[in-house]
């Protein structure tokens, strides 16, 4: 393996890259329009849920009640509704999401400290939202129950009684519990894997399409040269795309970095030389630039995006998914990213998932240098 031609073929490649508009917008502009728009619009919190209330009761108490869903945040009162008529039109017209029902005796049961009932309709459309908003409203009920009843007892008793158990909540690593925390890193992960291998799944069918293959094979230029040659001005593309995303995350989404930057930096190298090495791969079999993008998208796109554990829960996939996770390299790189961004961990925790990336990495460009041949097919 020599220098010089490696050199040579990478300054083939990094002339096409600068004459090639297309290539520089998909390596480019392409990465931070999707972490734009996938940052923006891609939110796991549920807050603001819209809210409708029928008030049977109309007392202080009920008022008291529903000023409850009102001064939070999770929820928003839009209408108050007369019947069941009413609150149809408004879950229909999606103008709300739950549907209070206050009875008509709320107010009475409460002053005489018996037990009531509210109704709750929810839209279960969309369960996993429906399910966090009646989290929601099972915890304010729950918690103005609770200072009904110390309330009463402080009436009767002349003292506000301490309760039994008390939880002091302390969440870690996110505290405010941001969605976009988790979300932006991982989203990272996504983009580069997506992008590095597409870019690279177009080099060498490229070559074969537009006839330049043949001239290559005629020089002594070995695969190994041809392959490396290749892959290192689409590193430094992938290398500026790392530092543009967490520039991104951290100046445009406040993402906040814990951890160190030269352990971020070492992690995407291995990464993207794996992701790179895969593209290449994808290219050298497909031998035609369409078929090597489509091959790429299915290749990348879905595993990273939906087996990686960025936005699904690994834990709760079929136990034949969770298995096949293992040879996601987005899934290692997720975890990295997310460990490194909200954690500050560092090698020590996080060396498992780099000795696989780099596994794979050297892996994939062995398979990719053994699959290509220097004859005319």
């Amino acid at each position: 393996m020599k220098i010089q031609r490696i050199r040579a073929i990478a300054k083939k490649e990094y002339l096409h890259i600068i004459r090639d508009p297309r290539s520089l917008i998909m390596g480019l502009a392409l990465p931070m329009l999707l972490i734009f728009m996938f940052g923006y619009a891609l939110t796991l919190d549920v807050d603001n849920v819209p809210l409708v209330v029928w008030d049977q009761s109309e007392t202080p108490a009920s008022r008291d009640f529903i000023s409850r869903f009102e001064g939070s945040s999770y929820f928003s009162l839009k209408s108050y509704a007369r019947d069941y008529r009413d609150i149809e039109r408004a879950i229909n017209r999606r103008d709300a999401l739950v549907a209070l029902v206050v009875p008509v005796d709320f107010g009475r049961r409460m002053e005489a400290g018996r037990r009531t009932t509210v109704q709750a309709i929810v839209d279960g459309s969309d369960s996993n939202t429906a399910t966090i908003a009646l989290g929601y409203a099972e915890n304010i009920v729950r918690l103005y129950g609770r200072d009904v009843a110390l309330e009463k007892a402080r009436r009767l008793e002349g003292v506000l009684p301490r309760p039994p158990l008390d939880i002091r909540p302390r969440v870690w690593f996110n505290a405010d519990m941001v969605s976009r925390n988790a979300i932006v890193p991982g989203l990272i992960a996504v983009i580069m894997m997506v992008i590095a291998a597409l870019l690279t799944s177009l080099t060498i069918a490229r070559e074969w399409e537009t006839g330049t293959m043949e001239q290559l094979i005629a020089t002594p230029l070995k695969g190994s040269e041809l392959i490396l040659g290749k892959l290192i001005p689409y590193f430094g593309i992938g290398l500026i795309d790392l530092a543009l995303a967490v520039l991104v995350g951290r100046f445009a989404f406040d993402v906040p970095l814990r951890g160190e930057l030269w352990l971020l930096l070492g992690m995407a190298i291995i990464f993207l030389f794996g992701a790179l090495s895969l593209g290449m791969l994808i290219s050298i079999i497909g031998k035609s630039q369409f078929v090597a993008s489509q091959f790429a998208l299915v290749a990348t796109l879905l595993p990273a995006f939906l087996l990686s554990g960025f936005i699904f829960p690994i834990a709760n996939m079929p136990p034949f998914l969770q298995l096949f996770t293992h040879i996601i390299p987005a899934r290692y790189f997720v975890t990295i990213l997310r460990g490194i961004y909200l954690k500050g961990v560092g090698l020590t925790m996080l060396w498992q998932e780099a000795a696989f990336l780099a596994v794979f990495g050297g892996l994939v460009r062995l398979v990719a240098v053994k699959k290509f041949k220097k004859k005319i097919m």
